[in-house]
């Protein structure tokens, strides 16, 4: 039997997830007004190390990869939903639940733009014409400007408006993006080139004024995993490499420097033989305007009346491998936080489709490289929900 909404996992929303650490940072730093917990709490100068695609299980069962990381004083803590980048990452820069920063998944159906955005190029997605070739995105940083989109003030605002030093460590190619401009704003960003520089910025950004919050993000072992696989050797020998990172990055800071490292999802493996084509599986499309989110969780924005009977089809084919049910099920279980704006909810698919296994849901014609993945995230099982939350 398909579970119900309140069956699935949901995050530790305003307890021990990912929204739940910027607040405790700034309350730690000594910010009036924030939400104090995890243990967080008279600290003078924070580096804060977010290493993409790093989940707890998957650091666990690899801790022999990691000593330095290993060797930390950790904390439960979970990602939000979708388990996925933006939406995380989103959380972490705001302070707040998906529901209210409104950037419910990897991409979305944007009815300002009557079309699907990816919210990490900030740009409508693209795809393949009939001909089969690749169609490019349409930026839409000056049509939808990405600081009218989220629009609630970011821990990094917040942290310098009360003379806190903050700095992002982060690569080059981020200075001004939409995400970055979205979520992340209100950092001195100097753009890295290179794992060596974030640390050389990072070891100078700490020492700045009385008080000083830091944030370093890495992407690699998340692109690793994606490509090769998680537990792959690739992605073990990147583990190795973060771990090097995090010790290094220990030893430069000066001793009343507190490192926290974390992640922003974990990941799982998906074989071949378990992915479910849209492109050729019959009926999924029946009654689907648009097919927004990832392959671990889809958002389907549906023709008026035709809910039911979608959620029927999808039920059908997927069985007993996925949670499907509306927009309003999974909103009203929780899983975007305790309350949804407006705003975000138009973003929510009519129906969602969130895996329980190792199903990933693709498009092979329209979305060859993203269907050929081996590493997907998204959904709510422990190995894409928990997340670390390590310290010095």
């Amino acid at each position: 039997m398909t579970p119900r909404p309140l069956d699935l996992p949901c995050p530790a929303y305003g307890s021990h997830s990912l929204a739940d650490l910027g607040p405790a940072v700034l309350a730690g730093l000594g910010v009036p007004g924030e939400r104090a917990g995890l243990g967080l709490h008279d600290l003078r100068r924070v580096v804060v190390l977010l290493v993409d695609g790093m989940g707890s299980e998957q650091l666990r069962e690899h801790s022999e990869l990691a000593p330095f990381l290993s060797s930390l004083a950790g904390a439960p803590l979970t990602a939000c939903f979708p388990t996925t980048t933006v939406t995380s990452i989103s959380s972490w820069g705001t302070g707040l639940t998906p529901g209210q920063h409104g950037l419910p998944g990897y991409t979305s159906w944007l009815p300002e733009a009557d079309a699907v955005v990816g919210w990490l190029a900030w740009s409508t997605v693209g795809g393949r014409d009939p001909d089969g070739v690749s169609v490019a995105g349409r930026d839409l940083r000056r049509e939808l400007p990405p600081e009218d989109v989220q629009p609630a003030t970011t821990i990094f605002e917040r942290a310098a408006a009360d003379g806190i030093a903050v700095t992002q460590c982060a690569p080059a190619a981020f200075l001004g993006s939409g995400l970055t401009r979205a979520v992340l704003r209100g950092a001195e960003f100097p753009g890295a080139v290179g794992g060596g520089d974030v640390l050389a910025q990072a070891g100078e950004a700490v020492r700045r004024g009385d008080r000083s919050l830091v944030y370093c993000y890495t992407s690699e072992l998340d692109t690793v995993g994606h490509v090769r696989g998680p537990g792959s050797e690739a992605w073990c020998e990147q583990l190795r490499l973060v771990d090097g990172l995090a010790r290094r990055l220990a030893e430069i800071l000066p001793p009343e420097a507190t490192l926290l490292v974390t992640a922003d999802h974990g990941m799982v493996r998906v074989a071949e033989e378990s992915k479910v084509d849209l492109d050729t599986t019959p009926g999924l499309l029946d009654g689907v305007l648009a097919v927004a989110g990832e392959p671990r969780v889809r958002h389907l924005r549906v023709r008026g009346g035709a809910d039911r009977d979608v959620v029927d089809t999808w039920r059908g084919v997927l069985g007993a491998r996925a949670w499907v049910g509306t927009g309003d099920d999974a909103v009203g279980a929780g899983l975007f936080g305790p309350s949804v704006t407006a705003a975000a909810r138009s973003r929510i698919g009519d129906v969602l489709a969130i895996a329980l296994d190792d199903l990933a849901v693709v498009s092979a014609t329209k979305h060859p490289r993203e269907a050929a993945l081996v590493g997907h995230h998204g959904a709510l099982t422990p190995a894409e929900l928990d997340i670390p939350l390590l310290r010095t």
